[in-house]
Formats: C-alpha cells, structure tokens, sequence
C-alpha cells in the first residue's frame, strides 16, 4: 500500500452547521485527509451534548460528537467580537468549501448566509444543507427529519407496516445520515470543478429531496409510465423478521424459486404451486404461522446456515448490543475504538488498496484549535487552482456500469447526471434485473424495455450488451475496460473472480483504473457470498431494528439499504480520484453494502457501546421531539380507505407553546409539566390521545395549514406516487420530463441538489437494451464484420433471449 498523503489532504474545509446531517458530512471528508475547521460559537454546537438516550453527563462530550468529530479542529467564534469576526474570514479565504446547515448555531445570521458567504468569498463551494432547499414556498417551513419522512412519502415506502395499524418511520434519524453522505460526495463533485475554473458555487441540497431519493422507488415515474401505483397497500412481509430461540432473524423471498427453496427448507415442499407462482405472499401469509413455529425452535444461527444453504436471503438482526460480536464484522475488523472515549464505532465505509485513509484522531475540545487559527497567516486558495471554464465535474470521464438493481446503478445515476460517459453493460440473457420490475407480461412487444425503475435508474447513460460467460465475450469485454477511467460493479465476488476480472487482473489492462466494487457483505469474510438485497442488508446493520411498533417484531424498511450503499460508494470513488488526479494512480474501493449501513446506524453501537443503553424501535416516536407521531385525519384516501394520516414533532419547547395556542389552548395542554420535554415524554400516552381527538376532526391540508402558520413542524403522510404534487419539488424542478423512445413521455427525478453553476441539468432517456453496441464497439477498434459477427454468436443482441 502507498504511504502518500491522504487524498483530501489539499482541502480545508469550514464546518458551519450543526445536528447529524453535517457532522456526518465533515467526517466523511475529515476521514478523506481534508482539513475540517468546525467553527462554533462560545457555548459550543449543541450536537456536544447530544445522546439519543439522554446519557451525556453534564460538562462532557458526548460519544455521538467524539464519533462525528473524529479528526477535525475547534474554533470558537464569537460574532459579537470584531476580532473573532476577523479571523472568521481569514480562515474562509484559505478555505476550499464551507458545509453549512440551516441547523448550524450561525445560520440565522444574514452575513454567513450561503449567499453571503459565496459573495465575500468567490472561490468556496459553499454546500447549504435545508429541510427544503433555500428558494421556493416551503423553503422557511418548520421541519424535522421525522416529516420530512412524511413528506417525501418515505413513511409508506414501498407499502411498509400493517395495514390495521399506522404507518411506521424508519428509525435512527437515518434521513440525516443519508442527506450528509449526500452532501459530502456533492461537495467533492463541486471541488473538482472549482479546482480547474478557481470559482466557487452553491450547492443547494434539499433533505426532502434526498428522502425521497433514499426511500422511495421512482414511484412517479412508475404511476405515469404504468398508469398504476407501485404499491398501493401496507403490508407485512413474510418470512421478513422472526423470532428464533435466541434472537431476531430474518429471512426474504423476493422470488418465486426463493419461496420454494423456503417451503422444501421448512419440510413442506407440498406448499410449491409451480402453476401459481405470483400468488407466493397470499400463500406466505396463510402459511405464516407454520413458517415462524419452524423458526423458533432453531437458533440465529441455524436458521442462517439452512437459509444460506438453499441460497435464500437471511441474515441476523442486528442491534446495538449484538452488532459487536458477529464473528463476520469481527473478522472484517468493522468496529474500532473511538480514539479519545474507548467506545466502539463503525470502521470506515469503504476500503482501498493504494492509499491509506485517516486514521481517526481525537474529536477536538471546544476551542482546542482557536488560537492556532488566529495565528496563521492569511492564505488564498485561488493561487493553488486553475482558471478554466467551469464543466459538469464528470465531463470527458468515462464509466463501466457493471452494476445491476438499486444501490450499483444508484451510484452510476449520478456519475451521468454529472457529465460521465457511463456505458451500462448488461447482457441478452442476463439483463438488469430491474427491467423486470413493472408487471408487464412478457407476451407485450419489448416489454424489457418497460420498467419505470429501470428508465429512472438510468438517465443519460449508455448500454451495451456482452455475453461474458463467452470466451469471446470476455475478449471483448477486456478490450472494453481499457477504454474506461472507471469501473463499478456490484456482482457477488465470485463473478468476475471466476472469469479473472478481480482487481489485481483489470489493473493490468488499464494500470489507472478506479475498480469499485459493491458487494454486500465485503469481498472477505464469513458471509462473504450472502446475497445481498436491501432489506438484508438493513437487517444486518440494525437498521431494521429501530423501524416498526414496540409490540410487533420489527420490520424490513425495504429501502435505504441499496441508495445508502450508492451514495457512500460514490464518496468512495471521489476519493481515488483525488487521489488519482494528484499521482496518476487508480485503486480498487471496496465499498461492501454492509460497510455503508454499519456507519449509518452507528448510534445504535455508539449508545450501548458509551452507555450501556440499547436504542430500539418505538413506533413513530423519537428521541428527537416529544410529542413525534403520526395522526390520523379526516377523510378518505385516494384507495377509497379511512387511511390518511398527519405527522407532528414538537422538537422545542417554543413550538410545543405555539402548538398548545394553535389547538385553542385547551386545558389538558397548559399544564407545566408539559411545558418540558421531558414532562411531555413522561405524558406522552396522554398527548397522543388528545392530538389525535383533535385532528380526526380537520383533514389533513387544515392541519397543515394551521400547525405550519404557528411554527410547528407538521406534514401529510404522502403515497410517493403523489410527490409532484409538493409545490416545493415543483419550484425547485425536482422532477424532469423524459421523453423514452418506447414509454413517452414521463416525470423523473433529478438530482436532489441545485448548482448555482449549472442550475439546469439535462436527463436523456435511459437506453435501449444494446443500445449503443455499434457505437462503443466500433469505438474501441472493431469494425462492422466483427461487430456483426458478435451479433450472430449472440454475444451482444438487443433483445432479451431466455
């Protein structure tokens, strides 16, 4: 392994905000090398006495900080003192980028707006992290991560939870994690271009955006293309999380051939209707009972070993006080030690060969570091960069996509939105397996071409179809590799190792290549080749654990396990090309799923680990408002159901006062002890109860509009499929129309981000299968014979063959 500087070394970084979303940010990059200054005011952000538990001794940091701040410098600020006011800007003017939130101790401050800021200092990307962007109607509306949820249609997911109870949030504040892993791989994307052109931006990234982008599956785009919702009922997914004899495990059929394998696993293989194989989750539920007493007469580790065997999806649930002691995490060394308080903490997310990452240093003391910055001489950045025409940070990069499903081509989605060539490789006989998600019957003309996951997935990319399991095909597919700056893949290991395409081979075919490879449980270890899909990967990470009613097992959120491994990939990725721009060399980044949730669900080890105390699920409630929950309103759903419902999260003592007078001040709620959070958790039983006489009432747009005029963070409990109705997603252009040569025309998401440099950006319609075959292929040097010579081995093809 090199033993050069870190990657990010050249940057410093001014942290401004405060809360989860942008601590995880600064450390993902704090983690890269860069110099991250986390300035704060003179009582300190208030994330230092922060703890999901309320476990933070008085006067102490708590673990949660000493994990987010692993590696950064503290200065203190105060902006009532000219010469703190000085030094501020000196440090802004050596500065690469400020991460700002609208959470940040400084953000009511007009002159450290992101604007401010961008105009005192032209040359900073300045990345502004809002509930709702900085423009729009809804852009000064109260908000929590928990509505937000609600908003984004996050909450109903993919039809999760029963149907006889409320809907459930997925637990752990995982909206903030994920916005932050976003805000950091978007600040490295605008690092890039500020590099060459030597001027700066804003970078306007909406959490509800990034909500929406985490867990829901291009549902507009599905209503409008198939003319139906993807889902349209809640439901409980059996086998999904059961109890063994010593513990929580869960099992998936996301096939018809894995529900037989369960039914021959379980003894009954008379369960198999071959003629009826659709009907699986009708059976499944009939037979549920029977599955689960099979269950729970076997260990954890039973039901993991037979479920592996017959290659069904399984893994243990995870916790706070379990995730620890998993021999595959153990082995993998996925836990370390927090550097200043001992605990233990997620390792990082992803893995490389070539360079060495930070190892975590102490997180600061408040103000450890303010006298060192007072005292270094000014320095400005635009001498060290160049001063070119800024471009889409990924022009003239060209990318592979091996990737299939969610979480690889998540990945790849951006690379393409921001200016990549990304050539997605599929093949006649095995295609991205999200083609097959519509419910098109296969008797339709190109019905593979049909899928509204597949078309969102795949905005501006190309495709090309190689047989590689073909001597020839893989001839092709080397000549291929030589041509790319970049390949990402997200095959089980044994794939390409099979047919010698591991890193250490590719290498030699284009000595400066990026490999970043995507498997699910890592490209070592135990359960090195568990399949890997996303609710497996939430279950074994512990964030399923915190998703679902108290009195229930928990259930799968069926969602963020794939987009999280993306994002976190692509942070991955932009790392090695730092490192790469500076010394010629590629890497392999091995970004493995898991990797990715562990970092995401870190409180839950963090508290145990600190405290002693395990997190778990609480139905809609939170650690971070009290009361937090949802509501049902008046009225019918679009389904023709009495199912709508409303969230509310009272996260201060002021908005539980504008609350109380907002209801008509009714006795119940002028108590003192509610005047407290802690009273109103003591009480909150009581608060449910009374809020939910009340807005039974009103329908859900009056509750809004009354709750939103006092300042309360409040939210209608959104289908996804009706997010372009949002008038914020309609001002801010969220949604983009794709017009595809086989669907028409249909609203897709974009990116969740505005770039004050490139406010528009463009989105071509996913390809054709084999599309772009000639084009690439003449492109790397065959000509026309050759190519239909390919064509007739039925090495490439445009239409399916099975």
């Amino acid at each position: 392994m090199s033993t050069t500087q870190a990657p990010l070394n050249d940057y410093l970084v001014v942290d401004l905000t405060g809360g989860i979303a942008g601590a995880y940010a600064t450390k993902i990059l704090a983690d890269g090398g860069a110099e991250v200054v986390k300035v704060e005011p003179p009582q300190g952000d208030p994330l230092r006495t922060w703890s999901a538990s309320n476990s933070v001794e008085p006067g102490a940091d708590g673990a949660l900080f000493s994990y987010l701040s692993c590696s950064k410098r503290s200065v203190v600020v105060d902006l009532g003192t000219d010469a703190d006011v000085a030094a501020l800007h000196t440090l802004l003017t050596a500065a690469h980028a400020v991460i700002h939130s609208a959470d940040s101790p400084f953000a009511g401050t007009a002159a450290y707006s992101p604007a401010a800021l961008l105009a005192a200092h032209p040359h900073l990307v300045v990345t502004a992290l809002t509930p709702f962007g900085l423009d729009g109607p809804w852009s000064d509306r109260p908000a929590t991560e928990f509505t937000l949820q609600a908003w984004s249609g996050g909450i109903i997911g993919l039809g999760r939870g029963a149907p006889d109870r409320a809907p459930v949030h997925v637990g752990g504040q995982i909206g903030e994690w994920f916005a932050g892993a976003y805000a950091s791989a978007l600040t490295l994307a605008a690092l890039r271009n500020a590099r060459r052109s030597g001027v700066g931006e804003i970078l306007d990234i909406s959490k509800l955006e990034t909500e929406i982008q985490g867990l829901t599956y291009h549902s507009v785009s599905f209503l409008e293309m198939r003319d139906r919702p993807f889902r349209s009922e809640r439901s409980i997914f059996v086998p999904g999380v059961a109890q063994a004899s010593d513990g929580m495990v869960a099992l998936g059929c996301a096939t018809a051939q894995q529900w037989f394998d369960l039914c021959i696993m379980v003894g009954h293989p008379e369960w198999i209707d071959e003629d009826q194989p659709l009907a699986i989750t009708t059976r499944a539920f009939e037979l549920a009972p029977q599955i689960y007493a099979w269950i729970a007469e076997r260990t954890v580790e039973e039901v993991c070993e037979a479920a592996t065997t017959f290659r069904i999806p399984n893994a243990p649930v995870g916790n706070g006080a379990n995730l620890t002691g998993m021999s595959h995490y153990d082995e993998r060394g996925s836990f370390v030690k927090n550097p200043a308080q001992g605990f233990s903490q997620p390792n990082l997310p992803y893995r490389m060969t070539s360079f060495d990452l930070t190892t975590p240093e102490p997180a600061p003391a408040l103000g450890e570091h303010t006298d060192d910055y007072r005292n270094r001489a000014a320095a400005t950045v635009g001498a060290n960069i160049g001063r070119h025409e800024a471009s889409l940070p990924f022009a003239g990069m060209r990318v592979l996509d091996m990737t299939a499903f969610w979480a690889g081509p998540s990945c790849t989605h951006i690379l393409a939105a921001l200016g990549a060539e990304v050539i997605h490789l599929e093949s006649t006989t095995r295609p991205d397996g999200t083609r097959m998600i519509a419910g098109v019957p296969m008797t339709d003309e190109l019905w593979w071409e049909k899928s509204p996951i597949f078309s969102g997935l795949n905005t501006n990319k190309k495709s090309v179809t190689i047989n590689f399991q073909t001597e020839r095909g893989q001839e092709v597919l080397r000549e291929l590799i030589k041509s790319c700056d970049v390949l990402v893949e997200n095959y089980t290991p044994r794939v390409l190792d099979q047919i010698g395409l591991d890193y250490e081979s590719v290498k030699q075919l284009r000595p400066d290549i990026i490999m970043v490879r995507m498997p699910g449980f890592g490209l070592d270890g135990p359960w090195r080749d568990k399949a890997a899909f996303a609710y497996v990967i939430e279950d074994a990470s512990g964030i399923t654990t915190l998703t679902g009613h108290p009195d229930q097992n928990p259930v799968e959120p069926y969602s963020i396990g794939d987009p999280n491994a993306g994002i976190h990939a692509l942070n991955g990725l932009l790392i090695a090309l730092a490192h790469r721009d500076r010394t010629g060399e590629g890497t392999l980044v091995e970004a493995a799923m898991v990797d990715a949730a562990l970092n995401v669900a870190a409180e839950q080890v963090i508290e145990y680990s600190a405290y002693g105390r395990l997190l778990s699920r609480d139905g809609n409630r939170g650690p971070a408002a009290a009361p937090q929950n949802l509501y049902q309103a008046a009225g019918i759903d679009e389904f023709g159901r009495d199912d709508n419902w409303v969230a509310i999260a009272v996260a201060t003592d002021d908005q539980w006062r504008q609350l109380v007078e907002a209801i008509g001040s009714p006795e119940w709620a002028t108590e003192p002890d509610l005047s407290t959070a802690e009273g109103r958790r003591r009480a909150h039983d009581r608060i449910d109860a009374e809020l939910a006489n009340w807005t039974r009432e009103l329908d859900s747009d009056k509750i809004v509009e009354i709750l939103w005029a006092a300042g309360v963070p409040v939210a209608k409990v959104m289908q996804p499929h009706r997010q372009t109705e949002i008038p914020q997603l309609q001002a801010r252009g969220f949604f983009t129309q794709v017009d595809h040569p086989v669907n028409g025309v249909a609203s897709h998401s974009t990116l969740p981000v505005v770039f004050s440099s490139q406010p528009d950006l463009t989105f071509g319609p996913a390809p054709l299968l084999g599309q772009h075959n000639t084009e690439v292929l003449a492109g790397i040097g065959l000509d026309p014979a050759q190519i239909e010579q390919l064509e007739n081995d039925k090495i490439i093809g445009q239409a399916l063959a099975f």
